[in-house]
């Protein structure tokens, strides 16, 4: 995928960003927030759903927040190559259709992957151009203070991500940017800053810049 110097390309491919943060970071609610100042902007941009075997959340709904599957049909997608990554968090598999992705950003699509560090790490294998993006809480206390907010979790599983979400901060190295969600509207102005650079690197501007020099080659050619 990606650009096509040699032949005339109707729509430029979107980009595909992946982020990642400890549950409880806060990256659904940036990711959405960000989505629709893109869209108020005029750019596409989609969030891609997940397949997962939990159970849904009260207020989820099927192909709005997940693609709820059996883990039975989620490991026949596993044998089928189906996924662009997947990985199993506190028990539940959760996966990314690679179809829905490159079918979104062919058309177009600025696609966000809300994707936990293992699903990422697939990602950055097999998408060596994606933007990666690590979103790390302010603090500890305000990341148990979200966690416990959720009213989710029962004690011993908020004390797991906790622990969990030591180990995935560690990994900050491996992604391109760091945003810290403290206040959401500076975290907001960040990500939209981190999407409008990603658009202006060298490959993704290739087709205009090169139409540029062939008319500055010509028309110099012309006056010499």
């Amino acid at each position: 995928m990606g650009y096509h110097p040699h032949r005339e390309v109707a729509v430029p491919e979107g980009e595909l960003f992946i982020v990642s943060s400890p549950s409880g970071g806060g990256k659904t609610t940036l990711i959405r927030r960000v989505m629709e100042m893109l869209t108020q902007e005029g750019r596409k941009a989609y969030f891609s759903i997940s397949h997962t075997t939990r159970k849904p959340r009260p207020g989820e709904v099927d192909g709005k927040d997940y693609y709820f599957v059996s883990r039975k049909a989620f490991l026949a997608m596993v044998d089928a190559g189906a996924f662009l990554e997947f990985a199993e968090v506190h028990g539940n598999l959760y996966g990314t259709s690679w179809k829905e992705v490159a079918g979104k950003r062919e058309a177009g699509f600025d696609v966000f992957l809300d994707i936990d560090v293992q699903g990422a790490r697939q990602v950055r294998g097999k998408v060596p151009d994606a933007v990666k993006i690590f979103i790390f809480p302010p603090s500890y206390h305000e990341l148990k203070r979200r966690l416990l907010a959720r009213r989710q979790d029962d004690a011993e599983v908020v004390r797991l991500r906790m622990q969990n979400a030591l180990n995935e901060m560690r990994e900050y190295g491996e992604f391109d940017y760091v945003i810290i969600n403290d206040e959401l509207e500076v975290a907001c102005r960040e990500l939209v800053s981190i999407v409008t650079a990603s658009r202006l690197r060298s490959n993704r501007m290739r087709v205009r810049v090169e139409s540029i020099v062939d008319e500055y080659a010509r028309h110099l050619k012309e006056d010499s």
